[in-house]
């Protein structure tokens, strides 16, 4: 696989006004996510997970080491990269169709061509019915499919996912991955995703990276090599699970 996000020697620091006050995210972060990966990051509150999807999308400024994409470093936003952030994010004065557009409308595509791409996904993403409705009007799955179809109409080469599904009850977060699982097999994207959820983690994962508390590294990746698609309660899964619980207790 050719190589797509490469982070080295990462180091994020928070300044106050006195040197006592400063605050240290990442003692160093090093890890690479290979083109098409389904990547995920796990760890205790407070680890610098959500921090981390911010640095790479250009919304936190870095303090020290390299973030590369295709061996360019990323300074500030860039469309190469899209993200689909935990609180959805959505504007609730536009209607669901002009939500999945905001993309192209930032990269000044003609309002026809977004509007037909739009639509596409409105269709792909079963939200038919609704492209002329409010985000009051939608559930909490709907809302998430906007999210991701927001994310992915500008057809970034990463897409960062923070905790996307953790405001759904079970019954839909099973939907949910089953949902992106399909999108993400379809379209081949490389998604780093952010959870608290071990069980989601293994069932979507390709890698998945253990982080430790503040100040943070990765203290282990494991290699998810089960087949698809996956059997939530399986022997095999519910071991990975179980190592992976002890190295978070270990890290607490």
């Amino acid at each position: 696989m050719a190589l797509t996000l490469d982070i080295s020697g990462l180091k994020k620091v928070y300044t106050g006004a006195a040197a006592d006050d400063a605050v240290q995210v990442f003692d160093r972060v090093d890890c690479t996510v290979e083109k098409g990966q389904f990547f995920t990051l796990v760890g205790p509150s407070g680890c610098g997970k959500t921090t981390l999807l911010r640095m790479i999308a250009g919304l936190e400024a870095i303090t020290a080491g390299n973030i590369l994409l295709n061996g360019e470093r990323l300074n500030g936003p860039n469309d190469k990269v899209g993200m689909v952030f935990q609180e959805y994010a959505l504007f609730p004065w536009r209607r669901l169709i002009a939500n999945i557009e905001v993309g192209l409308e930032i990269k000044r595509v003609p309002a026809r061509e977004r509007r037909t791409q739009a639509m596409a996904y409105v269709k792909a993403f079963g939200l038919q019915g609704f492209d002329n409705k409010y985000p009051k009007e939608w559930s909490g799955g709907m809302k998430q499919r906007v999210a991701i179809a927001r994310a992915l109409i500008a057809n970034p080469q990463v897409v960062l996912m923070d905790e996307p599904f953790g405001s759904l009850d079970s019954q839909n977060r099973d939907k949910m991955q089953n949902f992106l699982l399909k999108i993400w097999e379809e379209r081949n994207d490389t998604i780093l995703f952010v959870t608290h959820n071990v069980d989601e983690a293994v069932y979507l994962s390709d890698r998945i990276a253990v982080m430790a508390p503040r100040p943070s590294r990765i203290l282990k990746i494991f290699d998810i090599n089960l087949e698809r698609p996956r059997d939530r309660t399986s022997l095999e899964a519910n071991q990975i699970r179980r190592e992976i619980l002890d190295w978070l207790d270990l890290a607490a």
